[in-house]
């Protein structure tokens, strides 16, 4: 039984896949940590970190396999026998009973599937990993297996629109990928400071790789991290943070 405060993504998922996303209810944290912080690279007590992770993992009935996500492009492929600490910032299998696992505090995580339910997938999206192409390479396993129109993406919380001031290197990035990509940019107060919509570009990102089955955060402050300090850690806001978690697997 999962608590009633995380999110059970609103997607069409076919039956047999399974997905969730972590807030900050449950678990045994406490001071900065407060809640169900599944972060052990935080500074949180050990202990207190494996009893949220077993926690996680007895609401879901499955067993989440946690990366050392390191803002890249790596993906890995989990066999039944994965174990955590694959340095990689995207993941995906076609085993029953593992599930594909994301954690954040203002990075986009986005969770995947098939139409068939063959194969889930989940990336961690934040700026970086955005430009270097983690959900592209998140989708070419999927396209391995046949056509990636198939795939339907749900986009989990992450620092909103208004929130995410960036430098001028950013917009630059990904305009140099997709001049569309200015759409995702607003002026900020400061001169070569942008405000940045994470998730929109990340919708253009998934569009334009031919995912048009896009689902969850529509980058409205209901989905910002960083407006929301009761149910989302915000590494942004409080520099001192926690981790939540996006997971998605099958039966």
């Amino acid at each position: 039984m999962t608590p009633l405060d995380w999110i059970t993504p609103d997607w069409p998922a076919p039956s047999g896949v399974h997905a969730v996303c972590t807030t900050r209810a449950g678990g045994v944290s406490r001071g900065s940590y407060q809640g169900l912080n599944l972060g052990d690279h935080v500074g949180d007590d050990p202990i207190a970190v494996r009893s949220n992770r077993q926690a996680l993992a007895d609401a879901i009935g499955a067993r989440p396999v946690f990366l050392q996500q390191v803002h890249a492009a790596e993906v890995a492929v989990l066999g039944r026998d994965a174990t955590d600490g694959m340095a990689a910032d995207g993941c995906t299998t076609v085993e029953s009973g593992v599930a594909c696992t994301i954690m954040v505090a203002d990075c986009l995580p986005v969770l995947f599937t098939d139409e068939a339910g063959r194969r889930v997938a989940a990336a961690h999206a934040g700026w970086r990993g955005l430009a270097a192409g983690v959900l592209e390479g998140t989708l070419d396993a999927f396209r391995e297996d046949g056509d990636a129109t198939r795939v339907i993406a749900w986009l989990g919380p992450c620092i909103g629109p208004d929130a995410f001031e960036v430098g001028d290197e950013v917009r630059v990035a990904f305009e140099a990928i997709s001049p569309e990509a200015r759409q995702c940019f607003e002026p900020a107060g400061a001169q070569g400071k942008w405000m940045a919509d994470l998730a929109g570009l990340a919708r253009l990102r998934l569009c334009a790789a031919g995912v048009t089955r896009l689902y969850g955060n529509d980058s409205t402050d209901s989905w910002c991290t960083v407006h929301n300090p009761l149910r989302f850690f915000s590494h942004r806001r409080d520099r001192i943070s926690g981790r939540f978690a996006a997971c998605v697997w099958r039966d």
